[in-house]
């Protein structure tokens, strides 16, 4: 191996390293401002909506695509919004190139003669995918405020009275709820989902919002005041994370996201990984796409402090913490020959530490997490233990599909918007098989995945003739990871 490609390797190697642990210490802050804030007795002024004069008019938005298997759950449970109907109009967005449309429509007109105010739009064309029809939905909305759910939510009845009352602060823009999981025991793949959701919806925007740094709106189960998504621009369709987007604009205009982890909305979960991969590679592209479209607004902006800032770039970072982790992954095994055959460069390796150190952060933050919805017991911390190393091992088998996505994203290669299929199943029992939805072929990736598996079987076996066996944990969690992925993705082929 050539000196030259020695040291680029190491350089590589040793930034991606880096960058990850910055990662780690930008999540160990928003731990401390997460438990922080669990102290802090807050108040905020409230719509009083037993007084008619102060109840305000909402639209509740539904943007929904080809969605057979929920549809008619979602209009069910949406018509039971307890709210003054008088003051509440229903939008059905629908885009739906398959039949669903014509059910959709009858299921509509049966709710509208109970005297509810629903609508079904529909599009001849996908422009914008789903910020084009929340645009032409807002166009001839009647609410001042605007709910947004996907069709695979399933709010309380009394959702509205816990949300809307918070937009008396005129400088709210945004009520943001925490999404729930109504078959989060359905497999190994939704546990691990919603362990990641939960930590994204204790730490991560609590952790943001109570110092005032920028949090997001996540695309559902949130509320919008009108004027604010107006002022800041409207909603945009070049990302593939309209939701984010249209958030960074709307807290660059001095807009306030108020986030409520009291209130929880629940979903469901893609019960298949080939559904999980489709809903993640839009996350982390439109995750790259927002950081090359808002990263010099966010730095340059003079109303700003610099800690939210920081947060801030590290926030549309997130996804490209995959980029990182793989190559840190990729790299591993060559560097553990590098070591091997120039002893002299063995201070590098030194940096695993950083990693390692890392991981515990990581392991910590998302066990306060974890407790605050799971409980704190002795038996539900060993439960912890188990599922935050799946959940890793996971997530690095994960790394390959996403690394793609994000340098798709950062190299702004424009994509359709793909909707994760949805499957209306809500316990162990149901069954997935035969849904119209999922993809059939094997991807590209998925072989590629296959191949790292064995290359990563290759690192473990490598530790034995070079006795060095310090990588030897992290590649069996990469054999695991990828091999996961990869035979999930085999069987969940419909």
């Amino acid at each position: 191996m050539g000196l030259i490609l020695t040291y680029i390797i190491l350089t590589v190697y040793s930034i991606s390293l880096m960058l990850i642990f910055f990662y780690s210490l930008a999540q160990l802050n928003l731990l401390v401002n997460y438990l922080g804030n669990k102290r802090r007795n807050q108040t905020a002024p409230k719509f009083n909506l037993l007084d008619p004069k102060e109840i305000p008019y909402v639209t509740i938005q539904l943007p929904v695509y080809n969605e057979e298997y929920v549809m008619e759950r979602l209009l069910e449970n949406i018509s039971k919004i307890e709210y003054p109907k008088s003051k509440l109009e229903i939008q059905v967005l629908d885009d739906s190139t398959d039949d669903t449309v014509i059910d959709t429509a009858k299921h509509v007109k049966v709710l509208r003669e109970t005297g509810l105010d629903i609508t079904h739009i529909t599009r001849t064309n996908r422009q914008g995918f789903k910020a084009g029809a929340l645009k032409e939905g807002l166009e001839i909305a009647k609410g001042d405020f605007i709910a947004i759910f996907d069709a695979d939510f399933l709010p309380d009845s009394d959702w509205l009275k816990k949300t809307v009352i918070y937009f008396k602060d005129a400088e709210i823009g945004v009520v943001q709820t925490r999404w729930g999981h109504i078959n989060r025991d359905y497999s190994t793949l939704t546990r691990i989902q919603a362990f990641a959701l939960d930590a994204h919806f204790t730490l991560e925007q609590v952790g943001r919002s109570s110092k005032g740094h920028f949090i997001n709106f996540n695309g559902t189960a949130g509320i919008w005041r009108k004027e604010c998504i107006l002022d800041a621009g409207n909603w945009e369709g070049d990302t593939l994370t309209e939701d984010l987007d249209l958030s960074y604009r709307a807290q660059l205009k001095d807009w306030k996201f108020k986030y409520l982890e009291d209130v929880e909305t629940p979903a469901e979960l893609p019960v298949v990984i080939s559904a999980a991969r489709s809903q993640q590679f839009r996350w982390n592209k439109g995750g790259a796409e927002n950081f090359r479209k808002s990263v010099w607004r966010v730095l340059s902006a003079k109303n700003i402090s610099f800690k939210t800032k920081f947060h801030g770039v590290m926030h549309l970072l997130n996804s490209s913490m995959f980029l990182c982790v793989f190559l840190v992954a990729l790299l591993s095994i060559p560097a553990m020959y590098i070591k091997a055959i120039y002893p002299h460069l063995d201070w590098v390796f030194s940096l695993l530490q950083f990693f390692v150190l890392s991981t515990i952060i990581l392991f910590v933050c998302y066990w306060f997490t974890f407790k605050s919805i799971q409980g704190s017991s002795f038996d539900k911390f060993i439960d912890y233990i188990k599922l935050f190393f799946t959940f890793f091992a996971v997530a690095l088998g994960f790394s390959l599909h996403n690394t793609i996505a994000v340098l798709e994203g950062h190299m702004g290669k424009r994509s359709e918007f793909v909707r994760t299929p949805k499957f209306n199943i809500n316990s162990i029992t149901e069954s997935w098989k035969g849904n119209k939805y999922l993809a059939k072929k094997l991807s590209p990736n998925m072989i590629i995945e296959a191949v790292l598996m064995v290359y990563f079987l290759f690192g473990m076996y490598s530790a034995i003739p070079l006795n060095d066996f310090g990588l030897f944990p992290f590649h069996f969690m990469l054999f695991l990871g990828f091999g996961f992925v990869f035979t999930k993705s085999l069987t969940s082929r419909a």
